[in-house]
């Protein structure tokens, strides 16, 4: 078994209420990590964390809204308060109401560019003074195998990650010789709720067809572990995961 180095890193986790945040905060509380979940429905925080300390973990969790930025910092401020630091952000938090274009979904469209990129940014802003002032630190973003790709009824979504992937490439060169770290994943069909949000009937119908292959959450979980495991001198850039079915 790989012995990742995470004991006592302060991991903050954004869209933490289930998918891929729920799974990267279960296994991280696991290794050692303390855990700070971030999300709007705090019943289900509420259990996670619960869940997290039954099992010898250290977890606490704060209402999150990643659209609005003072929200962010106030999260990102109350995980200093509670830990006295904050090592690593996961910029996790989506959404993906996938629909043609010519269906004008607009405000689906505005609903994606607030959480997956404005959302992103917000965790940047929030997180990147308080790696600044401790001397280091880690970004895991998530954005999606639409990062690499674009498909119908996905282009708006795919923007966003697209877009997600630019911000993170240009962080990590900013950040060089500082001792902050940047990491993208990118997976692909993964088992979420993210598939229902989607309104429009075709593109619902489509993504359940190409859902059956989907690789479990803990599997991009995994990916996060390896990535804040690594040595403080080697930075994982970027990571693909997707399932072995999957042609796309």
């Amino acid at each position: 078994m790989v012995n990742y180095a995470i004991e006592g890193k302060v991991v903050v986790i954004t869209g933490a209420s289930s998918g891929i945040g729920e799974a990267a905060a279960r296994l991280l509380a696991e290794h050692g990590a303390k855990i700070v979940l971030g999300a709007r429905r705090t019943d289900r925080l509420e259990a996670l964390v619960s869940e997290i300390r039954s099992e010898g973990g250290t977890a606490v969790y704060r209402e999150l809204d990643v659209t609005r930025r003072e929200p962010m910092e106030n999260f990102m401020s109350f995980a200093k308060v509670t830990f006295g630091r904050v090592d690593v952000v996961v910029n996790n938090a989506g959404v993906m109401p996938l629909s043609p274009l010519a269906a004008l979904k607009v405000e689906e469209w505005d609903r994606m560019v607030d959480v997956n990129i404005r959302g992103v940014l917000h965790g940047i802003a929030a997180g990147l003074p308080l790696m600044q002032e401790q001397g280091g630190g880690q970004f895991v973003n998530i954005a999606s195998i639409g990062a690499h790709t674009v498909v119908p009824t996905a282009a708006v979504y795919c923007a966003t990650k697209f877009a997600v992937r630019a911000i993170s490439e240009g962080l990590r060169q900013e950040m060089g010789g500082s001792g902050i770290r940047v990491t993208l994943i990118s997976p692909g069909v993964t088992e979420s709720e993210l598939a229902d949000t989607i309104s429009d009937d075709k593109a619902r119908e489509s993504m359940k067809e190409y859902r059956r292959v989907a690789i479990p959450a803990s599997a991009v979980a995994r990916s996060i572990l390896h990535a804040i495991g690594q040595p403080d001198d080697v930075t994982v850039s970027e990571i693909i995961v997707r399932p072995t079915a999957s042609p796309a």
